[in-house]
């Protein structure tokens, strides 16, 4: 079946579905295949509940009239993605980073989703798999599509960019992410910078925190929009003025002061602010929309927790994301704090020195005590008689359920494989 035969009929369905838990009524189901499973064997039952249509790629499975048989299903949908974000004829905004990505995805919904239908990236979905369901969830009623793009090898983004064929991107940051997979923070920035190598060659336009000086020189000579703190020369300034508790920032005379906490969230605020002024959202309305976004699933989250005041960061990490965190908590007005981090993972051979940097750095600050869980950090060397070190969550849980935690401020944070968000049940 040729694609524009496929679009017509998922023009009938209500949605795509990949997975048969989640279907709902009049779906166009897709089986996709994993290490661990094989949708084919899905196909059936999904039209059973309810499914319209269902993509297969094994043809022993092609039993029913609306089961549609094509060569390989992840492939189908990722060009059905393309074909629907070229049917549909809206601005895509993409962007990438080594960390902020989905804050700052959800700040510049808020922000343009004040005066536009706006289409956004649902939490992380910015894979080879998300990407194209994001765009499949676009409809004629979406007026701009803003798409996350998650990577951990290269080529990656720019095999994204080729499905999403976005006309604006913005890169967060180039950071100490996925290092194994990148293979060093050189490999960082030039996976990241495909989206750069894509907008450049499409004549598309690129947004540009003007205060990073890799941003600047990789931009040069292209069609750029520049934000940044005190800078004549960029198209829009944005003031920062302090951050604490919240970040607080300055625009257009305006003072917006969001609820999100630390410097490093003063980048991804000015961009949503940029990217609004671009698209002509209001002044109030882009202060409106940042002073009313509250973070949510484990990224920087505030909990009151008795008298502890929690701040939940453990969605996941890497060394450029706990080292600002980490010093952002030291800032902290407090009684008392505690920092309890964990293992950062995708790191390589570089592992062990970031982990002992952070360990370096954690005991250095003005923090009362810093507790270490996991194996990475398990191996590492302190001469601090405040620190715990434990091996295994297990470990740490039985060692925390026994402590007394009062009055204090409690610091969470680890890669998304450690689930640090379990300590809270014992806070």
């Amino acid at each position: 079946m040729e694609i524009e035969q496929l679009h017509a009929l998922f023009l009938q369905c209500h949605s795509v579905c990949t997975d048969t838990r989640k279907l709902k009524k009049n779906d166009l189901f897709f089986a996709l295949k994993g290490d661990n499973f094989n949708g084919n064997t899905y196909a059936e039952q999904a039209l059973k509940d309810g499914a319209k249509y269902a993509v297969i790629d094994e043809e022993s499975f092609n039993t029913s009239s609306t089961t549609i048989l094509v060569k390989n299903a992840l492939d189908t949908l990722q060009k059905l993605a393309t074909y629907h974000r070229t049917y549909l004829k809206i601005p895509i905004i993409a962007l990438t980073g080594s960390n902020g990505k989905t804050t700052t995805k959800e700040l510049i919904n808020a922000t343009l989703s004040q005066k536009y239908k706006t289409t956004a990236t649902i939490g992380n979905l910015n894979n080879h798999i998300g990407v194209p369901l994001t765009l499949l969830s676009m409809t004629n009623s979406t007026q701009i599509g803003i798409v996350e793009m998650g990577a951990n090898h290269q080529k990656e983004i720019e095999f994204l960019c080729n499905i999403a064929k976005p006309d604006f991107g913005y890169i967060t940051n180039f950071g100490k992410a996925h290092l194994e997979g990148f293979g060093g923070i050189e490999g960082v920035i030039k996976g990241k910078s495909e989206m750069y190598s894509f907008l450049t060659n499409n004549n598309k336009t690129i947004f540009v925190n003007g205060n990073d000086t890799i941003q600047i020189e990789k931009t040069k000579n292209t069609n750029r929009f520049v934000f940044g703190k005190r800078n004549p020369d960029f198209d829009i300034n944005i003031n920062f003025i302090e951050a604490l508790p919240f970040v607080k920032s300055e625009y257009n005379n305006l003072e917006i002061e969001s609820q999100l906490i630390g410097d490093y969230n003063f980048t991804n605020i000015a961009a949503a602010i940029a990217i609004g002024n671009y698209f002509k959202v209001d002044d109030t309305n882009i202060k409106a929309a940042i002073e009313n976004y509250i973070p949510t699933n484990n990224r920087s989250q505030i909990i009151q927790k008795g008298t502890n005041h929690v701040i939940l960061d453990a969605y996941n990490a890497n060394p450029t994301s706990m080292r600002a965190a980490l010093l952002n908590f030291e800032k902290q007005v407090s009684i008392k704090k505690i920092a309890l981090i964990g293992d950062m993972f995708e790191l390589g051979e570089s592992a062990k020195k970031e982990h002992q940097n952070i360990v370096d750095l954690a005991t250095s600050l003005n923090i009362d005590q810093v507790v270490l869980i996991g194996e990475n950090f398990f191996k590492t060397q302190t001469k601090s008689n405040t620190t715990k070190q434990f091996e295994g969550f297990n470990d740490f849980k039985d060692w925390f359920k026994d402590s007394k935690i009062e009055n204090t401020s409690v610091l969470i944070k680890g890669s998304r494989g450690m689930a640090l968000e379990r300590i809270m049940e014992f806070i």
